[in-house]
């Protein structure tokens, strides 16, 4: 039975938090009642929201955590901001949507949901994007939370270990969404996952949970082999019953049969998602520049989600999509455990 954070747990497959709507209280839920573990996704609620997520899933269980982005941005230049600006400006007028004139540059709540997350304790707190300020780690850490921190590489790893988190999430270069790499302007190695658990597994001291790309049993127990306590999956629980995707994101994973591919057209950070026309057109003019991109491009995305046009929005999956099917969570996680 592994042992995560300190709660036991009977399925080496957890559920991996994803920001945006797809993960849902009621899926956290449902994974702890299968005998996993879930995180409810932080990223993109205010502290308000968390709240009132976190209040749901413990009128069920105990047995979840949380995930946070780490405030990490990167400023984008003005003039490269303008000029996307002007290259999404017909595609948006077609949505009669508006764009945000200026770039908006903010931190998701984090000073709050910090507050939060420190006042109200739960189980466990990972982080995203990069590594949070130490003091915060102790901070969590002080009031009964374990740490988790989202890694890519050995380096990553041992500076999380040197700032004293409790375990990593070793992400592989195949998870769909964001990428977790510290630095987003470094190019991701599309090492296999397993070759990145057992060189961090040695390296560092520290229990992994493997992510990304994970689209079946054998897969799972490979990465727990290479010596992985536990993997997390996320695009394998886009279709769950629970889930809270899309319609429009629903019938891509499940009809769309072609590839993915990493992009930061969307956002101005590296994330991968299945190709579609936006990413095709505006992949190589998106400049870096994370939240600011983010928040151009939402009207756009919300606006042709809203017209179920699968086109012009993301949609975020990982190398495994062709495996994922719908069902329960406890029944996709039951498929997916060793």
């Amino acid at each position: 039975m592994p042992r995560i954070a300190d709660l036991s747990i009977s399925l080496p497959v957890l559920a991996a938090p994803m920001a945006g709507g797809p993960t849902t209280p009621a899926l956290v839920t449902a994974a702890a009642a299968a005998g996993s573990l879930g995180l409810l996704a932080g990223g993109y609620r205010d502290a308000a929201q968390l709240a009132e997520q976190i209040r749901e899933v413990r009128s069920g269980t105990e047995t979840f955590g949380v995930n946070l982005f780490a405030p990490n941005p990167i400023p984008v230049d003005p003039a490269a901001y303008a000029g996307y600006a002007l290259a999404l400006a017909p595609v948006a007028g077609r949505f009669a949507a508006t764009l945000p004139a200026r770039p908006v540059e903010d931190d998701d709540g984090w000073p709050d949901k910090l507050d939060l997350l420190l006042s109200d304790p739960v189980p466990l707190v990972s982080f995203t994007f990069g590594l949070p300020p130490t003091k915060a780690i102790r901070a969590l850490r002080r009031a009964g939370t374990a740490v988790a921190q989202s890694v890519t590489t050995v380096p990553e790893a041992r500076w999380a270990q040197d700032v004293g988190v409790d375990l990593l999430i070793v992400q592989g270069s195949g998870a769909g969404g964001h990428s977790a790499v510290f630095d987003p302007a470094a190019a991701a190695v599309p090492a296999p996952l397993t070759d990145v658990v057992r060189e961090v597994f040695a390296a560092t001291r520290l229990p992994v949970i493997a992510a990304g790309g994970v689209a079946d049993a054998t897969d799972v127990a490979e990465l727990v082999h290479a010596g992985a306590t536990a993997a997390a999956v996320g695009t394998a629980l886009l279709l769950a019953d629970e889930a809270g995707t899309s319609a429009v994101h629903r019938r891509a994973i499940a009809e769309r049969t072609g590839p993915t591919r990493m992009t930061r057209a969307f956002t101005g950070r590296p994330a991968r998602g299945l190709v579609n026309d936006f990413m095709a057109r505006f992949d190589e003019l998106a400049p870096p520049g994370y939240p600011a991109l983010h928040h151009l491009t939402g009207p756009l995305r919300r606006a042709a989600a809203a017209v179920g046009d699968p086109e012009w929005m993301h949609l975020w999956a990982g190398t495994g999509h062709r495996s994922v099917a719908p069902g329960s969570v406890a029944d996709i996680l039951a498929r997916l455990a060793v």
